[in-house]
């Protein structure tokens, strides 16, 4: 069996149908798997985190990570700083 376990569940993952610690019988399909659901999360996700997938030999873990915040530069989008 190959397991895919989600490090950390956000709010956004306890409200979506996905499973934590789910398992499929192949390899191909629980990758399959996983890489849909870090990409259904990176994208339909409230975008606070940004989502990645790391495989070790049966198990597929799904990190959580902070968006990174950006740089403001102080315009306003006005036109008139520069």
């Amino acid at each position: 069996m190959f397991t895919i376990t989600v490090d950390k569940e956000c709010g956004c993952f306890k409200k979506s149908d996905f499973e934590n610690n789910s398992t499929e019988s192949t390899k191909d399909d629980a990758l399959l798997k996983a890489q849909y659901m870090v990409n259904y999360m990176n994208n339909e996700f409230c975008q606070k985190h940004d989502f990645t997938l790391r495989e070790d030999g049966n198990n597929f873990s799904i990190s959580m990570n902070a968006q990174e915040a950006k740089a403001h530069t102080g315009c306003c989008g006005g036109g008139h700083c520069s």
